[in-house]
């Protein structure tokens, strides 16, 4: 390899280090993270692990090759899996002996390891792994985060190689920054799950799989709009890094109405039903001091995630949101309404249909997707319920994951 090559690479890993610490969404960093480490070493797949107790849960995956093949594969992304941390795998090996793993060939292994290859995914998605780098992601502090495999390196050619031993110094130097930075995200996380917990006690529906369902599922509807038009990548993942969070806090300006409303299991009265069009103006006003772009993203859905494509949501226009005397409506209408909080309108309704409520029982699958379809252009932006089908498969994937 030549001084160059191996000075662009360096130069390739500080800037990835650097923009660790912009990223706020842990799953916006696990995807940064794993694409920088296969740009690294030009490789083909790649998939981490995350610890969970004493098992490795399955969090996050890219694979070019099937991307090409079938857009909707990113539904690999929520797959349900765990891994305990043994000898028996070759993540679960890298992790509970905390060291690098490189193999050429994972259908030639010999006899002298304890792991084995798990082929189940390259039968089920008719791909074929072979040389495999697997380094585990440890903090300065020596604590084990997770594990990142990185999979089939290739040449200029796109022939399948085996990892170099640069290869392995060069992710696992990549490694050791990017599990602080996960640590901190995952704390990040923890936080925000802690706010819905507060407001999950005041509203027992605002429950923590549904927000992650609805946030999850904002992504995969965003990232789908923003490719059909033309949105830069830069552009995409910086939407994406805020978006899943302030969907995620959607409803928190609940907790500012009361329990007789929030919790009352018979229908709400008119009255009642004006009271609580207030929790939008609530959570609006819980972010919007603040010069961020989370901040100003967060309040922007709270407000109007209950707007409707025809303008027969709510609240419509507030001059003021501080104001002691707000009055509701007429709403916004189409492209009023900011695009992220017609995203999350269509998530929110579609997870509130298929989910058990003190109110209603699920919702038949069919029936929610005929009513998804019959609100295009009432309720929903028609743009966006043609993108949402276009990646149902992701939007089940998600479901299943975040079941509960």
């Amino acid at each position: 390899m030549s001084y160059q090559l191996n000075k662009d690479k360096i130069i390739d890993i500080l800037k990835a280090n650097e923009n660790l610490s912009h990223i706020k969404d842990v799953d916006s960093l696990l995807d940064h993270v794993l694409y920088e480490a296969r740009t690294i070493t030009n490789a083909d797949a790649g998939s981490i692990y995350l610890k969970k107790g004493e098992k490795l849960s399955f969090e996050y995956v890219q694979n070019d090759t099937l991307m090409k093949k079938d857009s909707s594969s990113n539904k690999h992304i929520y797959k349900k899996q765990e891994i305990p941390i043994n000898n028996e795998s070759i993540a679960g090996y890298a992790a509970l002996n905390k060291t690098d793993v490189m193999i050429d060939d994972v259908y030639q292994l010999g006899r002298n390891v304890p792991y084995t290859f798990n082929r189940s995914f390259d039968e089920s998605s008719s791909y074929h792994t072979q040389s495999i780098l697997t380094v585990p992601l440890m903090t300065t502090r020596e604590k084990l985060i997770g594990v990142m495999q990185i999979i089939n390196a290739k040449d200029e050619r796109g022939r399948v190689l085996p990892f170099s031993q640069y290869d392995k110094h060069l992710v696992a130097l990549f490694a050791n920054q990017a599990a602080s930075a996960i640590e901190r995200a995952q704390m990040t996380r923890e936080i925000i799950l802690r706010m819905i917990k507060i407001a999950e006690m005041r509203d027992p529906e605002e429950t923590g799989p549904h927000v992650n369902r609805v946030g999850a599922i904002c992504i995969e509807i965003y990232q789908r709009w923003a490719a059909r038009n033309r949105v830069q990548s830069s552009e995409i993942k910086k939407v994406k890094d805020i978006l899943r969070i302030s969907a995620m806090l959607h409803d928190v300006g609940k907790v500012a109405i009361s329990d007789a409303i929030l919790k009352k299991k018979s229908r709400l009265s008119n009255k009642e039903r004006e009271i609580m069009k207030f929790h939008t103006v609530y959570g609006a006003r819980l972010f919007k001091e603040s010069d961020s772009d989370w901040d100003d993203m967060a309040a922007e859905i709270a407000l109007n995630h209950h707007e409707k494509w025809n303008g027969t949501g709510y609240p419509g226009y507030i001059r003021d949101i501080y104001n002691d005397t707000i009055s509701i409506g007429p709403g916004k209408k189409g492209h009023e309404i900011p695009l992220p909080a017609r995203i999350v309108a269509l998530a929110d309704v579609y997870d509130a249909l298929m989910s058990n409520r003190s109110y209603k029982n699920p919702w038949p699958e069919e029936k929610v997707i005929d009513f998804i379809s019959a609100e295009k252009h009432k309720h929903f932006d028609p743009e966006l319920v043609d993108t949402f089908m276009e990646i149902y498969d992701i939007i089940k994937a998600i479901r299943e994951k975040y079941s509960h």
